[in-house]
């Protein structure tokens, strides 16, 4: 199944973007009667008839829709330090979209080396991964916050900092999170969190963990991470 995406959709009709339609009518060579799948991002998935086939402005009658698309009883929520490399962080916002994450945070550290992303590229990576991965739920992109402004305020469910420092007791995901709970976990950057960032954070209810005995770059971290939570709720 391929699916589109049309934000906003209100009414028995709907329209696609210049991009969608031209993959619709150009690529996909679908015509006037031809069926198709629409998701709008909030979790509702239409299902839409081609009365328009127009490759700038496609028009689709709206035929059915399927409210709350595989909701999750969760919420998947990472905050982790941009990188250097803006390919590699790409690369985790795509697997995470994949694996179910709802919202992504980039956490200016101490040791952060690049404080900004490209919001536009990635919110676009982040649409394409949800179409492919099937989902109907588009996860939200924050603009990047600082680490004791973040770790300040209260958080629902679960707050975990993951960090490689053997100086501190550090409990496995799986010890302190359960299935069906929301989740907040905190990834550093390669130069990991300073241990002022690992007080200040545990002193606002964040719980140490680790991600296993291997030291990790900070995107494969974040998968780890995501793959964790993705598999105790399976």
């Amino acid at each position: 199944m391929q699916i589109f995406y049309v934000p906003d959709i209100s009414g028995d009709s709907c329209v696609l973007d210049e991009a969608e339609s031209r993959h619709v009518i150009r690529v996909l060579r679908m015509t006037r009667g031809d069926r198709l799948k629409i998701v709008d991002g909030t979790g509702n998935l239409f299902e839409g008839l081609i009365t328009d086939p127009d490759s700038s402005a496609c028009e689709v009658k709206i035929t059915g829709v399927t409210r709350e698309f595989e909701k999750r009883g969760y919420r998947l929520h990472v905050a982790l330090s941009p990188i250097k490399n803006q390919e590699r962080f790409e690369w985790f916002v795509e697997k995470s979209v994949e694996l179910g994450i709802d919202e992504i945070t980039p956490l200016i550290c101490r040791n952060t080396e690049k404080q900004g992303i490209k919001k536009e590229r990635i919110n676009n990576i982040i649409v394409s991964a949800m179409k492919q991965s099937l989902k109907a739920y588009r996860p939200v992109l924050n603009e990047p916050v600082a680490f004791r402004e973040l770790t300040g305020f209260d958080h629902a469910g679960v707050k975990m900092i993951a960090h490689c420092s053997l100086e501190y007791e550090r409990k496995k995901i799986s010890e302190v999170y359960e299935k069906g709970m929301n989740a907040l976990i905190l990834i550093g950057p390669e130069g990991d969190f300073t241990a002022d960032e690992v007080a200040f954070a545990t002193g606002n209810g964040f719980i140490q963990v680790h991600l296993g005995s291997s030291r990790l770059r900070t995107e494969t971290a974040a998968i780890a991470a995501c793959h964790s939570v993705y598999f105790i709720n399976q």
